[in-house]
């Protein structure tokens, strides 16, 4: 494998004219059309940006939910794609069983398991690369991406180490219309060779290669609960557009790549020891900030299965 061919498009491609981020007001719309907002009745919450992140009081996340508990938690977490949850002493299964109530459990061959198969140990210093420095959305290289992650850090650095999200369907909203109007048909080959050779070992990547073959997703998928279209296109994982030469796939993908930059659009975490983040991979991609060298932090993170875009 060259690493030209597996160089993500971002980086390969001429810059677009004007950086790709159409400027002037901004369409910040945070639920479908016609769902107006309800009041939560089981728990506290404060929202930590306009249209995405809100932090949870009064859930212990080491407690089974009840089935209102779950509905309303539910709730929120279409609502405001990434929930956080502080001060959750919890162990790696109770995490699981929380993250249970969602669905069945993924397992990542690729990365380093914690005290199961079912939970990704995270321990690094900023040093060593990993994903961390780039936006992206978990596992799009699967034919059913997650549905969600389960994130709790176990050692925070004393400064740094935040984590953003972004809101990938008021990014699609704020695309010009014409460009919605383009890629609303379009299909994109996503990999995980590309996310992965910076810092997997070689042999390891051509083990699971037969594992994990390239697959096809919309460009924009149809939320499976909220109905609400939304950029499925990361520069992690999504090698080229279908049907496209590689000069327009790249410049396009580029400009479809740099709408999670959009500020508006974006909620960024400060960790603390135990806080928990809760969040919707279908509608959001995320970005871990390396600016923690040489302190080290630790997270533990478990997925949700998920099902096939469309």
């Amino acid at each position: 494998m060259s690493v030209e061919q597996f160089t993500p498009a971002l980086l390969r491609s001429a810059p677009v004219p004007g950086g790709g981020i159409v400027e002037g007001p901004r369409v910040l719309r945070r639920l479908p059309e016609g769902v107006r907002p309800r009041p939560y009745e089981l728990f506290g919450l404060r929202p930590l940006g306009r249209v995405i992140g809100a932090e949870i009081d009064g859930v212990d996340l080491g407690r089974p939910l009840t089935g209102p508990l779950r509905a309303e938690l539910n709730r929120a977490l279409l609502e405001w794609k990434v929930l956080f949850f502080r001060d959750q002493d919890i162990t790696p299964a109770q995490q699981r069983a929380f993250a249970r109530n969602w669905g069945e459990l993924e397992t990542n061959p690729l990365l380093p398991a914690g005290d199961s198969a079912e939970v990704t140990r995270f321990s690094r210093s900023a040093t060593m690369p990993a994903f961390e420095n780039i936006w992206h959305t978990d596992v799009t290289f699967r034919p059913n991406p997650a549905l969600g992650s389960v994130l709790r850090l176990v050692r925070v650095p004393p400064v740094g180490g935040d984590t953003m999200w972004a809101d990938m369907a008021a990014a699609h909203d704020n695309l010009p219309a014409d460009v919605r109007e383009r890629i609303t048909e379009l299909r994109a080959v996503h990999d995980f060779v590309p996310g992965f050779v910076r810092f997997a070992d070689p042999e390891l990547l051509a083990r699971r290669q037969p594992e994990f073959p390239p697959v096809e997703h919309p460009v924009v998928r149809t939320h499976p609960e909220t109905g609400r279209r939304t950029l499925f296109v990361n520069p992690a994982f999504t090698t080229h557009i279908v049907g496209l030469d590689r000069a327009e796939s790249d410049e396009l993908l580029r400009l479809l790549f740099v709408q999670a930059h959009l500020p508006e659009v974006q909620v960024r975490f400060t960790w603390t020891e135990n806080a928990v983040a809760f969040w919707d991979n279908r509608a959001t991609q995320h970005y871990a900030v390396n600016d923690y060298a040489p302190e080290v932090r630790i997270a533990e993170r478990v997925a949700i299965a998920g099902d096939r875009p469309f």
